[in-house]
C-alpha cells in the first residue's frame, strides 16, 4: 500500500466479505490482515465517508477509503445545530463549556455531534492552523470530560493560544471524585506517560517511551462511608489521558472511569470536570480567567457519596 489515501468500489465477490478480509485479499504483499484491522481500529478506514468495523459485510456499490500511513480518514465535516454553552466571545476566539459526552473532534467511530460540528454551525470562521479534522480546536477534552476549552477564530490566535499552552502558562484546573480516601491532603505526580504497550486506545505510566507528565492534588473532600474523595487537579503538562492515568496509577482511579479501573454504578461517565481555565487574550494582552459549576451528574455524585 501506498501512503495515499485509496479508494475502491466493492462489485461482484467483494459483496458480503468482512471488511478485513476483503482488504488484507487486496493487498497481501503490501499488508497483514493484522495492520488492516489497527488500521480499522484507528479510524483510518471509511466505507461510504463513516468509520466502519473490521466485521463489516460489504455491500454491492460501497466505497471504501483508505489511509495506509496511520492517519485518521476524515468524512466531509458538517455544521449541526447543537446548543452550546458559550460563556465568552469576540471576534477572536470564545470560550465554551463542553457537556460530557461530546467528543472535541471527529475521531474512530466519531463522525458528528462533535464540538468541531456544533462550532462550524455557529461560528462564522474557525481557524485552519491545526488539523483539517479539527477547526478551532486549541486543546481537547476527553469525550466524557466536562469542562472549560478555548476555541480560536482564526490562525494568529491560534499559534498564540498554543504557544501559552506549550509554554505551560494556560491555568488549568480540574475537580474529580476518586476512588480512596487519597492519604495526603495535597502532593505531586511526576510520572512519564506513553502509550499502552498493548491497549493501543489508551496510555499509561511507562519508562522510556514516554514524556514528562506532572500532576498536582489537592483533597477537597473525603467521603469515607463512600471510600473516596474528592479533589482538585492542577495538570502541569499535557499529555492524552494525564489526570485519569496517574490517579490510577497511585490508586486512586476517577470514579466513572471504566478504561483505567473505576467503574461505577453512581456515575456513567469519568467523574472529571475542567472548571477553570485562564490565558492572556492573544489581541489585548489582557488575562483572562473563566469558572464552570459543576455539572449536574457530578453533583448527584457528591451528594451520593455524602450520605452512604
Amino acid at each position: 500500500m501506498e501512503n495515499e489515501n485509496i479508494e475502491i468500489r466493492v462489485h461482484g465477490e467483494g459483496a458480503g466479505k468482512r471488511l478485513d478480509v476483503f482488504l488484507a485479499e487486496a493487498y497481501p504483499k503490501q499488508t497483514s490482515r493484522s495492520h488492516i484491522k489497527k488500521l480499522i481500529d484507528e479510524g483510518c478506514v471509511l466505507i461510504n465517508g463513516a468509520p466502519a468495523k473490521p466485521n463489516h459485510k460489504l455491500k454491492e456499490g460501497e466505497i471504501i477509503t483508505v489511509n495506509p500511513s496511520g492517519e485518521t480518514v476524515i468524512g466531509d465535516l458538517k455544521p449541526e445545530n447543537i446548543p452550546l454553552e458559550v460563556l465568552y466571545e469576540d471576534e477572536h476566539l470564545l470560550v465554551v463549556n463542553k457537556p460530557a459526552g461530546m467528543a472535541s473532534h471527529p475521531a474512530a467511530g466519531i463522525s458528528t455531534g462533535t464540538l468541531v460540528s456544533a462550532l462550524l454551525y455557529h461560528c462564522k470562521t474557525l481557524s485552519a492552523e491545526g488539523p483539517k479534522d479539527r477547526p478551532g480546536i486549541v486543546h481537547r477534552l476527553d469525550k466524557d470530560t466536562s469542562g472549560l476549552m478555548v476555541v480560536a477564530k482564526d490562525d494568529e490566535t491560534h499559534r498564540k493560544l498554543a504557544e501559552q499552552f506549550k509554554e505551560r502558562q494556560v491555568a488549568k484546573k480540574y475537580i474529580a471524585f476518586v476512588k480512596g480516601l487519597v492519604e495526603l491532603d495535597e502532593g505531586k505526580i511526576e510520572l512519564p506517560i506513553g502509550r499502552h504497550p498493548t491497549q493501543r486506545q489508551k496510555q499509561a505510566v511507562r519508562f522510556g517511551e514516554s514524556r514528562e507528565a506532572v500532576t498536582e492534588y489537592k483533597v477537597v473532600k473525603r467521603f469515607p462511608g463512600s471510600n473516596a474523595a474528592m479533589v482538585e487537579l492542577t495538570p502541569r503538562t499535557g499529555r492524552m489521558h494525564q489526570l485519569r492515568v496517574h490517579l490510577a496509577y497511585i490508586g486512586h482511579p476517577i470514579l466513572g472511569d471504566s478504561v483505567y479501573g473505576a467503574k461505577s454504578s453512581l456515575i456513567s461517565r469519568q467523574a472529571l470536570h475542567a472548571f477553570r481555565l485562564g490565558f492572556r487574550h492573544p489581541a489585548t494582552g489582557k488575562f483572562l480567567e473563566f469558572s464552570a459549576e459543576l455539572p449536574a451528574d457530578m453533583q448527584i455524585l457528591e451528594k451520593k457519596l455524602a450520605i452512604l
